[in-house]
């Protein structure tokens, strides 16, 4: 990713701060890694590391992130119907935009094979709940997203509920269910394509109810219920989401250790948890889950996280935060768009060696600025409209409040 037509400092706004622009260096970072992940083994493969995972180095980092502040934009909101509204402008342009190119593609490069050709497939995609539905993903990077929107779930129903502050307690109780699920499960326990038909449905009535305010709290409590079943027993390897979801309080539990509101203990539980989870699971059996390989891959994005807490309040490089603010497009773009490379070559590992280094910085670039042209004509005018809508719902709501 090192050549890219268009000059970060003139892209980057002035306004970003330095307090946030830590974290949008990490997401920087961290999807640079995955894209390296898959990129090297087509067409770098001697650089591909094995004593770590690159690729679940970068997805560490990114959980890490959303947990620190996920939780804290729908603290300082106050306001679920607001909260949501956000995260659908934010997420669902970008990816309705990749779904669109990958089935117009199709009729060049097929759709993937872990895409179930089935109504649930397109249920699955609606919710994002793809991974804990056991449904592939039209690209494959979207099966993290699907722990982002089980996330979002649950963290809304503890918000209702008053108990978000028990951030900590909460990361340990998924380490702790993590490790048994990896003792007890080897399989999901909810088969088939009912799992993703049902939750699309109650994810769109859910998501109305949230946003409209009728049958609000009822309807946080269903979503953050189901996300829970689906993630322990709909999951394709149960105790890794829940692992996951262990690491994303984790880092909420950051959050409220940095303001003063809880501790290191938990942290420290839940890590240890994290990293022994997959050490006696039935469902281990990956290269990155072997203990040394898993352990040094979270030990790195642990220090990486660590090192941009450290770095908050200071001025970082433009080209990190800048990266940070297309992340997500470089999240979602760069695997279709390496697997058009491979199609239109017919075959990158087979290039000579001088031939792969060229295809891979040309690669890297063509990410980059396809990144920038997305987030510049589809994030940013999606997400101005939805502060816009955000803001007019409050006031409505402020209005409709006010003594007649």
């Amino acid at each position: 990713m090192a050549r890219v037509t268009v000059t970060p400092s003139l892209v980057v706004p002035q306004a970003v701060s330095n307090r946030m622009a830590w974290l949008d260096a990490l997401r920087g970072l961290g999807a640079m890694a995955v894209v390296a992940e898959h990129m090297l083994p087509w067409l770098l493969p001697a650089l591909r590391p094995y004593w770590f995972n690159l690729g679940m180095y970068g997805v560490l980092v990114f959980f890490l992130v959303s947990g620190y502040i996920i939780p804290a934009s729908l603290e300082r909101r106050g306001d679920v119907r607001a909260f949501w509204i956000s995260r659908l402008f934010r997420l669902y342009p970008l990816y309705l935009l990749v779904i669109a190119l990958v089935l117009v593609a199709a009729i060049w490069v097929p759709v993937r094979e872990q895409v179930p050709r089935h109504a649930s497939a397109v249920a699955a995609h609606v919710s994002m709940l793809l991974d804990v539905v056991h449904t592939g993903g039209l690209a494959d990077p979207m099966w993290t997203l699907s722990y982002e929107m089980v996330f979002y779930l649950i963290v809304t129903a503890l918000f209702v509920r008053g108990a978000h502050r028990r951030s900590g307690v909460v990361a340990v109780a998924f380490g702790l269910v993590a490790v048994g699920a990896g003792l007890m499960l080897s399989a999901p326990l909810l088969p088939g394509p009912w799992p993703a038909l049902v939750s699309g449905v109650a994810f769109v009535v859910g998501l109305v109810c949230l946003i409209s305010g009728r049958f609000r709290t009822t309807a946080a409590y269903a979503l953050g219920a189901m996300a829970l079943v689906l993630l322990v027993f709909g999951s394709y390897v149960p105790w890794f989401g829940l692992a996951i979801l262990a690491v994303m309080f984790t880092g909420t539990a950051l959050h409220r250790w940095e303001n003063g509101s809880g501790g290191l203990a938990p942290v420290i539980t839940a890590t240890v948890l994290v990293a022994v989870a997959p050490v006696w699971s039935i469902q281990a059996g990956w290269w990155w889950v072997q203990p040394d390989v898993w352990i040094t891959t979270m030990a790195l994005a642990g220090a990486t996280f660590a090192a941009g807490m450290a770095l908050r309040g200071r001025s970082l490089p433009r080209a990190l935060t800048w990266l940070g603010l297309v992340s997500y497009p470089v999240y979602l773009l760069h695997h279709p768009l390496l697997r058009w490379l491979n199609a239109a070559v017919h075959d990158l590992t087979r290039l000579r060696i001088g031939e792969q280094v060229a295809l891979a910085v040309g690669y890297v670039g063509a990410v980059l600025g396809l990144s920038w042209l997305t987030h510049r004509f589809v994030e940013s005018p999606t997400q101005r409209l939805g502060r816009r809508i955000s803001r007019r719902s409050a006031e409505a709501v402020q209005g409709s409040s006010l003594p007649g």
